[in-house]
């Protein structure tokens, strides 16, 4: 599965302060320090795991180790399921002390296998509680994001032809040919938007949806960055590349980046969100069992989900706060949309059944 976001590259280096970090010493945590940690000379080294799209900018770390004493130490380890695979191979002996970037698509996976330590972090009780899917605090919520379809606004307003909205839509004679997506093979969002008819239709009806999705002309390519750069008649990157498709899978945020990196920065955003078409991403950090610094990796975990923090990040990683009281930037609120009801799967639902809607999906969209 490739990373949860293919907008690393895009990030900006954006400066934030934080607020004053209680986290350093125990962290409110009930559990006790391995045997012989008190003796141990304490490491003002803290080692992140995480995907290759976490980003966040110089000026947040340096603010972070100012405050708490630590040093951050990052480790990409590609896409999202590859760091989670390096990180159950090496459980009980960690390269690192935090992980961060696994999501709901792959979360019972990581529980399942045993390799993080319960640390309920300073701050949970300010994240919404639909973000907290494991009640024994082994993963934090962090942020949120959600797969959607895009479309072309110039393509839909030429041809007067209304936009599509939602999954059943896109079936419809009038958008035949006109949408491009991601293998759920190899792509996040492809799998994500898999996931969307699953949450839809149900464990019986979503094949049948994806027979007549392919019969109405789906394209299916390996990952984001041919789909949404080459084949998305709506980016600037497709319109470069004289793309022809005029619908996407993407993510609800895609619009507001458009008008962040256009040149001339559009007034409005050139692409919208089919609201009906959704699937939530929820992305978890978690402290590693075997951690050389437990200390500091709550500390980490208690920074990542501080406000300040969470209000900066959607302009580093172009995704949703976690956090009730945290504001999204005006990018987001003017040319972003607020995805009211996106359609969901249970973590222990997808672990279960992964694997072979995949493989169905594979003999149903890629001939």
């Amino acid at each position: 599965m490739s990373t949860t976001r293919k907008y690393a590259g895009l990030a900006l280096v954006a400066a934030l302060g934080v607020g004053t970090l209680s986290a350093c010493g125990d962290g409110g945590t009930k559990d006790k320090p391995s045997a012989g940690a008190s003796d141990a000379p304490k490491s003002k080294t803290v080692t992140l795991v995480s995907h290759d799209s976490f980003n966040v900018s110089d000026a947040v770390l340096k603010e972070f180790e100012q405050q708490s004493g630590y040093t951050v130490k990052k480790l990409k380890s590609g896409d999202a399921g590859a760091a989670l695979n390096q990180e159950i191979l090496t459980k009980g002996s960690p390269r690192g002390d935090v992980f961060f970037g696994v999501d709901n698509t792959l979360l019972s996976r990581a529980l399942d296998n045993g390799i993080f330590t319960p640390y309920e972090a300073k701050g949970l009780a300010e994240v919404k509680p639909e973000f907290v899917l494991d009640k024994e605090h082994r993963v934090t919520p962090i942020d949120s994001g959600d797969i959607c379809v895009n479309y072309d606004k110039k393509y839909f307003a030429d041809k007067k032809i209304a936009p599509p909205q939602t999954l059943d839509d896109l079936i419809k004679p009038e958008y035949k040919d006109l949408l491009v997506t991601e293998n759920a093979a190899t792509s996040s969002p492809g799998l994500g938007f898999l996931l969307a008819s699953v949450g839809k239709y149900g464990e019986d009806g979503w094949k049948d949806y994806w027979t007549k999705l392919k019969a109405n002309g789906v394209e299916v390519v390996d990952g984001w960055e041919q789909a949404y750069n080459e084949r998305f008649s709506g980016s600037a990157g497709g319109k470069k590349a004289k793309g022809d498709r005029p619908l996407v899978v993407s993510y609800a945020s895609s619009p507001p980046v458009e008008v962040l990196y256009g040149e001339p920065k559009p007034a409005e955003a050139p692409t919208g969100v089919s609201t009906g078409t959704c699937f939530r991403q929820i992305e978890f950090a978690g402290l590693l069992k075997g951690a050389k610094n437990e200390e500091g990796g709550r500390a980490l975990l208690d920074f990542l989900i501080s406000k300040k923090f969470q209000e900066d990040m959607p302009l580093n990683m172009f995704v949703n706060p976690v956090v009730k009281n945290a504001a999204l930037p005006e990018l987001f609120t003017k040319h972003g949309v607020v995805i009211e009801k996106p359609e969901n799967v249970a973590p222990e639902t997808i672990a279960k059944n992964r694997e072979q809607w995949v493989k169905a999906w594979s003999s149903l969209a890629v001939k």
